[in-house]
């Protein structure tokens, strides 16, 4: 989608701190981070949120979680731990129309978050 700001990122078309990059997924930094390592891991393809999702879909999100945690550990968050959150909608807190994994680590994180 010519729109998305993900879309476009995982085109390389918007610069980001990109961590990691395969043929289905990008993994960048935050721009407004929340925690110490606050980094997104996207699909290429644009899917836009959890609800969406199709049974095709399953490795493409087994391998974002794969990543997610592979990177967490090289940031620093594999002794403490850290948080993998996917918002979805309005009222489930997503603001961009892209599934996204946010993975924030390197502090005490609270719940309910708020």
């Amino acid at each position: 989608m010519d729109s998305c700001l993900f879309c476009r990122i995982a085109n390389h078309e918007v610069p980001s701190d990109i961590l990691y990059e395969d043929d289905s997924i990008v993994a960048f930094r935050d721009i407004s981070p929340q925690a110490p390592v606050h980094f997104l891991v996207i699909p290429k393809k644009h899917i836009n949120n959890i609800m969406e999702i199709e049974e095709n879909d399953k490795e493409l999100l087994g391998n974002m979680l794969f990543s997610a945690q592979k990177i967490a550990k090289t940031e620093g968050c594999e002794e403490k731990g850290a948080r993998f959150v996917l918002n979805c909608k309005t009222d489930g807190g997503q603001t961009v129309g892209h599934l996204h994994l946010h993975v924030l680590g390197k502090r005490m994180l609270y719940w309910p978050p708020g």
